[in-house]
């Protein structure tokens, strides 16, 4: 089984080597309260997670972290892509054009006022294929690689 396609992470490796080898923990509301794994698959729209996450082009977990603490990531917007599978090239080139579509209403600032960049999650050709993933993430993250602490959602960064 395939991960998904990012800027990307062999996440479980990653976890391993930084010590963190349990889910992470929610609240009701679905909010990240402990720092732990999550699957490539549910990530929510909120979730914090550091840089580790990028350490390959294919991923099957994120090291998710709560936004209070400080982190590098926040996934602020998620949509699906439709049809048939496009291409690589074609795939990333949406994605991008998806999530600068809805950076502003969420991030509450232009692309081009704002110091927070943008990133996708993606899916990759075999996970387009194996599992019918269609979703893509966007991430947004501090354009100096500085650390964020609260959520980026609104935040008119």
């Amino acid at each position: 089984m395939e991960g998904r396609s990012i800027i990307g992470i062999a996440a479980a490796a990653v976890a391993a080597v930084i010590g963190i080898t349990t889910a992470a923990e929610r609240n009701e509301s679905g909010e990240i309260t402990a720092a732990g794994v999550v699957d490539a698959f549910e990530v929510r729209l909120g979730d914090c997670f550091d840089d580790e996450a990028f350490a390959s082009t294919e991923i099957s977990e994120i090291p998710g972290v709560p936004c209070a603490q400080p982190h590098d990531n926040e996934v602020y917007a998620k949509f699906d892509l439709s049809g048939e599978w496009p291409g690589d090239a074609q795939v990333e080139e949406l994605a991008y054009q998806g999530c600068f579509e809805r950076f502003a209403a969420t991030i509450g600032k232009s692309y081009e006022e704002s110091v927070i960049d943008v990133g996708t999650i993606h899916p990759s050709q075999g996970s387009w294929t194996q599992r019918n993933d269609r979703e893509v993430l966007c991430v947004g993250y501090h354009v100096e690689q500085e650390k964020l602490t609260g959520s980026i959602i609104g935040s008119g960064l």
